[in-house]
């Protein structure tokens, strides 16, 4: 049966990254749902863009846009913006893209994200989808209202409102995202919602979670892995 594998909040964190997709075995007729928040805080921000763009090439891959993409979007036109994006851990994703192109950063002005290449943009820009539905669950970055349909909801509730206990959606179907860290490393989920943003920036790990069977499986950037079923964690 083709699984549905949701991956929560990279945030840069390729080393965590690639030790999870050899740790899951990721196969041609699964469907892979990256929640967003691929950028910032994490080192390799640039290497994760860039391997999302070469896994979607070969494999069937969703990506969802996070608010950490939203605001490197608006940091590179409007120089508010790119101060405020510096204030959430942008200058990590302006370094790794120094090293990529073997420039000198200064990240004092917006020629750091000159060093972005077209085609991380276009795929940031262009290739990136509000939410993902799929017959048993709903699939976004942050959070939805749960008396709206996946389409008419507003941006501040898909890419910015924080979970904790939410209700069930009037579709029955269980909502699948990240952006609430878990500093526990673990998913929080009350039956309804689960959310896979288990901190792979900070200590914790990042998240495959295996929708049909409830199966998680984590990597983290020193290369650990471990997994679990989601059903032997408290509510």
């Amino acid at each position: 049966m083709t699984r549905h594998l949701a991956i929560g909040d990279i945030h840069g964190c390729f080393t965590a990254l690639e030790t999870l997709v050899d740790y899951v075995g990721f196969k041609r007729d699964d469907t892979i749902v990256a929640l967003g928040d691929y950028v910032n805080r994490g080192p390799d921000s640039c290497k994760v863009i860039d391997w999302l763009i070469r896994f979607d090439q070969s494999h069937n891959l969703v990506a969802l846009r996070g608010n950490h993409e939203i605001m490197m979007m608006e940091a590179a036109e409007k120089p508010n913006a790119h101060r405020e994006w510096l204030k959430y851990r942008g200058e990590a994703t302006l370094r790794s893209y120094a090293r990529w192109t073997k420039d000198d950063l200064d990240s004092k002005d917006r020629g750091g994200l000159a060093n972005v290449p077209k085609s991380h943009w276009k795929f940031i820009r262009n290739r990136l989808l509000p939410y993902y539905e799929s017959r048993t669950h709903l699939f976004v970055h942050a959070a939805v209202y749960p008396d709206m349909p996946l389409a008419e909801q507003p941006d501040y509730m898909l890419y910015w409102e924080k979970i904790s206990d939410p209700p069930r959606h009037e579709s029955g179907k269980i909502v699948v995202c990240g952006h609430t860290s878990q500093k526990s490393g673990l998913p929080l989920h009350n039956g309804n919602a689960i959310c896979i943003d288990t901190w792979a920036c900070g200590d914790g790990w990042l998240s495959c979670l295996d929708v049909q069977r409830e199966h998680v499986w984590q990597a983290n950037e020193k290369r650990k892995t471990r997994q679990f079923a989601l059903t032997d964690l408290p509510t």
